[in-house]
């Protein structure tokens, strides 16, 4: 071998030596980039952080969502002239039979547009005007036993002008269009004076002037056991007009003092018209409803993160909504295939076998079961079905269910997860001890028998699904995001609650209290 040959191969040694220490210098930059990606980067470039934003809105996208249920839609502002006189109507005991309830008795904004109960105690209660936790039945009053009188859960008024299909838990008022954006304004309403099926010609212009018409004639709510006893509705409307006008002869007890009129000349623009009329029930329930549509609380976190905050909501929130908007296949828990939309429902009817506690409806071996929907249609498909309530503000508008059996919002979520596993390890100790509950277990155990036959059939929404401790927070966390601050806040919430600076026509505010006698 000469010694050119020798040098030749030198150099191709020296050559594959770099060669070598080149792709070696190589491997290791793509390992030391691989262990920075293994440590908060994903293939994309993108942070783990950074990750999860982009998949919550994937799912965003998908969904079609705004994060603004009120967007489009025509709500009246709480300075609306009627609106304020819906306020004052909406606190006034005058409205009650007896004058010891007013609509504030059950839907007060401090509590949720509810009344921080599992179920109401409306009339002949022990202290008119301490409300929530701690309001019990006097021992004198109609069919007393102990409990609370209301059979259902009191629904929130919050957002009522947002409901385009259904309002009450049965859904026995309803839009017979439900066309979207229009709160039933657009066609005929179906209430508890016209038959399935049929539109009242007197419900009014939309579903939440609809919904006032009711609460005055129900016994256990508003209308009571003495002097309106053994009036129908029309009859019981009339009255009321007529004792608030200060006309005609209604029985009862007459207002301490009325200044009506002028408040009804203020808001219905008409300085020289007369009590009788101006003061209509119609006219009444115009301006509730117009108070109530005002109540419109949905600028949450959730929503500012919608819009492009990346930081509106937490982490873990994030990591609930695909939670939530994820079916079970991708390791969600399906939620949002019945709390669907910006308004986080669809506004239908589901058996999710919810525990029955309280007087009942009538319904079941010993009436205190309670059938839902089905106490409308009659569709055996109906059995225990409840409507869907929106999740907007409901870490505020507890307890939950349609009887209120849920006191915690964590005890909730896994009832959802599976009814009866609930069921079996029920905790007994979030109920009043007054709560009638003696067939909770037997009416619960119907309404999931039922659920599962739909199971088998095929035609439940509700899966079981299995979520860790951790997931179960994220979802919380999630849910948490969806309420507006303002409901929660006593200064903001004020502009719904009458003071010492607003007129009180007749001298029978519910100038509501708590337990220890604060002033909500």
């Amino acid at each position: 071998m000469s010694y050119s040959d020798l040098s030749s191969n030198n150099n191709k040694s020296t050559i594959q030596s770099l060669k070598l220490n080149q792709f070696s210098a190589c491997i290791s930059a793509a390992l030391l980039s691989a262990a920075m990606l293994g440590c908060g980067s994903s293939n994309n470039g993108l942070s783990e952080e950074q990750q999860l934003v982009e998949d919550v809105r994937d799912v965003i996208t998908a969904k079609s969502l705004t994060g603004d249920p009120a967007s489009g839609r025509d709500l009246p502002s709480i300075d609306d002239p009627k609106a304020q006189l819906g306020m004052k109507l909406f606190f006034s005991k005058a409205l009650g039979g007896e004058m010891d309830t007013a609509c504030v008795t059950c839907h007060h904004p401090v509590l949720g547009g509810g009344d921080d109960l599992s179920l109401p105690v409306g009339v002949d209660s022990e202290s008119h005007d301490l409300l929530g936790p701690g309001r019990f039945h006097s021992v004198s009053g109609e069919h007393f036993d102990g409990g609370p009188t209301v059979p259902r859960n009191a629904p929130t008024t919050f957002n009522l002008g947002l409901w385009d299909n259904v309002l009450f838990h049965d859904g026995r008022l309803e839009s017979l269009t439900g066309t979207a954006g229009m709160n039933g304004a657009d066609g005929g309403i179906r209430t508890p004076d016209s038959a399935f099926g049929e539109a009242d010609p007197n419900a009014g212009a939309n579903l939440a002037i609809a919904q006032a018409r009711f609460p005055v004639t129900s016994p256990e709510e508003m209308k009571n056991f003495g002097a309106f006893d053994g009036t129908n509705n029309t009859e019981v409307r009339e009255f009321l007009e007529q004792r608030v006008g200060g006309y005609g002869t209604p029985p009862g007890s007459v207002l301490p003092m009325n200044q009506w009129l002028e408040e009804f000349q203020s808001a219905f623009n008409a300085p020289e018209g007369t009590a009788e009329e101006l003061i209509t029930f119609a006219n009444m329930v115009e301006a509730i409803g117009t108070y109530e549509r005002s109540q419109v609380f949905v600028d949450t976190p959730w929503k500012a993160f919608v819009e492009g905050d990346d930081n509106a909501i937490s982490d873990e929130a994030k990591r609930g909504a695909l939670i939530f908007f994820n079916d079970v296949a991708s390791g969600g828990a399906n939620c949002a295939s019945c709390h669907s939309g910006d308004f986080f429902t669809d506004e239908s009817f589901h058996n999710i076998g919810m525990p029955q506690i309280g007087r009942g409806k009538g319904d079941g071996v010993n009436g205190n079961d309670d059938f839902g929907r089905f106490r409308e249609t009659g569709d055996a498909a109906d059995m225990y079905a409840f409507r869907t309530p929106s999740l907007i503000n409901t870490s505020a508008t507890g307890p939950w269910g349609h009887a209120g059996a849920y006191t915690t919002l964590e005890n909730v979520v896994r009832h959802h997860l599976d009814p009866q596993a609930a069921l079996d390890n029920y905790d007994w100790s979030q109920l009043a001890p007054n709560i009638q509950a003696v067939d909770m277990v037997a009416n619960t155990q119907s309404a999931i028998d039922t659920l599962e036959a739909s199971r088998t059939a095929g035609t439940a929404m509700l899966e079981n699904v299995q979520l860790t401790d951790e997931q179960v927070n994220d979802l919380l966390a999630f849910l948490m995001a969806l309420t507006d601050p303002c409901v929660e806040d006593r200064a903001c919430i004020s502009q719904w609650i009458p003071d010492a600076s607003d007129s009180n026509p007749d001298a029978l505010r519910l100038n509501a209290v708590d337990e220890n006698g604060d002033f909500l």
